[in-house]
């Protein structure tokens, strides 16, 4: 019988804090089998470490993290049909998920097979155990991530080694999840609590991140997804719908599961809420742990995975700083929704943490800020500026990513809670208070009512979930959990045209920001967001001149849309001009900038915010004035047009990703013929 060499001895060279000496007395390749690695504990250590490289990927932190109502990608390519739910021409690209998270199963299988077995001094058991719980846990995260996007897929539970056919077809989601919370369940009897045991890392599972992990595999298990009968191949059309599983019983008790899971956190009482929402990313960029974030994807020096964090899903950058020490360039390849910055409350303090107002323009002659339009805001929360050095180069930052965060235990139990009760209770209510509290600086009075009907409660989840939880891998399929996946995306794209056209919720939009400069970037940069000044129509024709006017009005011209103005400071407060300045009073002047907020003038964009086409007179076709003093708009593609935002989006098609490249199917042969019944 074959046996597992590779997977077990490439291990050692993922643990950075494992020493030269301990990598040299590894046995060679030929004999690191299943035998001699599971003869040592330390050695056993590094076969469950070396799963865990397989947890996450550049697919969950780019591709499969656009395309909702968080976040949009800017280019113009497969990527970009990809995170609009175009996956009729998928490529080899949106495998990765699929095949590594395989692999760490395979790693966390040889585990779960041979640790049993291993003779160990009592004083070694608790560690030994622990081991075996991570390895558990670490197949259950893995299969997670697999379903959530899949569906029903190819299930094994033994070493490939141990395998008399690498055929394997399909098998119920249901089942899979049902194996994964038995999993879990067993894991975190065999786990220590992170603060009591041989872990010093949250980059490792302990029982507390485990206890997280088993919450949200119930919530998944007990919620929608999209289904079809697969006792026919080929399937039939007419069975798929988006359901829970039949078992009404088993669904509570998936529930209840979910609630006694975060309530043994909770009860436990070493994680908390960070007070400043922003330290918990400074953290991550900077591999410094705290007591919120329970469960970290590791990601430092040129070995490991490669998931390109602050880089494709960085903040906007321009240009390259090469200097000694520089921040080099970031490669960004997507934006905030537009809509999203307007879903905070203006003084919670997650708004401008999660959604960047500026970009930086990177020189070796030095840095500068440049603030972005409502189409053109970043992705804030993995930000180059926020690191202590570079990291490895530009494509690796160094950044940790966040797998599960205390603030996401609060959200599961609050919602676990709505659905045993029918109804909000005072633990759920008190669950999500905390996290609104940490939003508002612990200001009571801005925390808002917190409804408790039972439907009402749910969407205020659906939206907490958001704010609190965007960009971290979530949402696209939490969206497709609550069964809500396309009609919620076709609402937003409704809600972007109306904030385009200034309407119904958007209709008090200030079009105009003005901003100065009065620092530059710099590495640890305590800057949160660029303050600014909103100005309306009346403002700004109140002191532009016509030609000032014409630049600003114009929405789809990089080099316009925005003026340069010179304003008067007297302390605090500003005066446009300066026979508005109080007579006697001392001013300053200062340099202000007037951005058109609906326009193109921004570091990274998609387009500008218009979708009215005006063919006024004095409006050329390409959009520029004739000399006429208007404002200009054009239909714009990427909105509304055939290849727009969600352009590829069909309910009860895209909730799963269906199996349309070779790639996948080669991995399992056993999937011939079993695609997705609506491609």
């Amino acid at each position: 019988m074959k046996k597992i060499t590779t997977i077990l001895s490439i291990s050692a060279c993922l643990l950075a804090f494992t020493s030269c000496e301990d990598w040299l007395d590894m046995p060679s390749e030929s004999k690191a089998d299943s035998t001699t690695i599971f003869e040592s504990l330390d050695r056993a250590e590094m076969a469950v470490v070396g799963a865990y490289n397989s947890l996450n990927n550049q697919e969950l932190g780019y591709q499969l993290l656009e395309g909702t109502d968080e976040s949009a990608s800017t280019e113009n390519n497969s990527k970009y049909n990809v995170s609009n739910y175009d996956y009729t021409n998928t490529s080899s690209m949106l495998n990765s998920t699929y095949t590594s998270m395989y692999k760490a199963i395979e790693y966390a299988n040889v585990c779960i097979k041979n640790l049993p077995d291993m003779s160990v001094d009592e004083s070694e058991q608790v560690k030994l155990n622990g081991l075996l719980g991570e390895a558990l846990a670490i197949r259950a995260y893995a299969y997670w991530n697999i379903v959530r996007f899949y569906g029903d897929v190819p299930y094994t539970d033994v070493p490939t080694s141990e395998l008399t056919t690498y055929s394997s077809s399909r098998v119920s989601r249901d089942t899979i999840y049902d194996h994964c919370v038995t999993d879990l369940q067993r894991a975190v009897e065999l786990l220590p609590w992170y603060d009591e045991g041989y872990l010093s890392t949250p980059e490792r599972i302990s029982k507390n991140a485990a206890y997280g992990i088993l919450a949200r595999v119930a919530l998944y298990a007990a919620g929608y997804s999209l289904r079809w009968d697969l006792n026919t191949v080929p399937y039939d059309k007419s069975t798929v719908k988006i359901a829970q599983r039949d078992d009404t019983e088993r669904i509570r008790e998936l529930y209840q599961i979910a609630a006694d899971a975060c309530k043994a956190v909770i009860n436990h009482g070493k994680n908390d809420l960070l007070d400043d929402y922003d330290q918990l990313f400074r953290d991550l960029a900077n591999q410094t742990y705290n007591e919120e974030t329970m469960f970290e994807f590791g990601s430092y020096g040129p070995n490991g995975t490669n998931t390109r964090t602050g880089y494709t899903n960085g903040i906007p950058t321009s240009g390259q700083d090469n200097s000694t020490g520089g921040m080099g360039k970031g490669g960004t390849q997507m934006v905030a929704m537009p809509t999203f910055y307007f879903e905070f409350d203006e003084d919670d303090q997650r708004r401008d943490v999660s959604v960047c107002n500026y970009g930086l323009k990177l020189s070796s002659n030095g840095n500068k800020y440049q603030m972005n339009t409502f189409a053109g805001m970043g992705v804030g929360k993995y930000r180059i500026n926020w690191k202590s050095e570079k990291g490895t180069k530009d494509d690796r930052r160094d950044i940790n990513w966040p797998l599960l965060r205390y603030a996401d235990v609060l959200l599961m139990y609050a919602e676990a809670l709505n659905e045993l009760n029918n109804g909000a209770t005072p633990e759920a209510v008190n669950a999500v208070k905390q996290v609104r509290m940490r939003a508002f600086h612990n200001d009571e009075d801005r925390v808002g009512s917190i409804p408790t009907d039972y439907t009402a409660f749910r969407n205020y989840i659906i939206k907490e979930r958001k704010l609190e939880l965007s960009n971290e891998g979530l949402r696209k399929s939490d969206l497709a959990r609550w069964g809500i996946l396309v009609d919620y995306l076709t609402e937003e794209k409704a809600k972007l045209v109306r904030l385009c056209k200034r309407e119904g919720e958007y209709a008090n939009v200030k079009p105009y920001r003005a901003y100065k400069l009065t620092s530059t970037p710099e590495f640890l940069d305590p800057t949160i967001a660029l303050d600014y000044i909103e100005m309306d129509e009346s403002d700004v024709t109140s002191i532009l001149k016509p030609y000032e006017l014409q630049t600003l009005h114009t929405t789809n011209s990089s080099s316009k849309g925005a003026v340069e103005k010179t304003f008067y400071e007297v302390g605090d407060e500003v005066y446009y001009l300066e026979n508005q300045v109080p007579v006697g009073s001392e001013f300053k002047e200062v340099k202000y900038t007037i951005l058109n907020m609906f326009s193109v003038n921004t570091i990274k964009q998609k387009g500008n915010l218009s979708v009215d086409e005006k063919k006024e007179a004095g409006v050329k076709e390409d959009g520029t004035s004739t000399g006429s003093d208007v404002t200009i708009s054009s239909e714009n593609s990427w909105i509304t047009g055939n290849a727009g935002v969600y352009y590829g989006m069909k309910k009860n098609m895209v909730e799963i990703l269906p199996f349309s490249t070779t790639a996948i199917i080669d991995v399992n042969p056993g999937l011939k013929d079993q695609q997705h019944p609506c491609y």
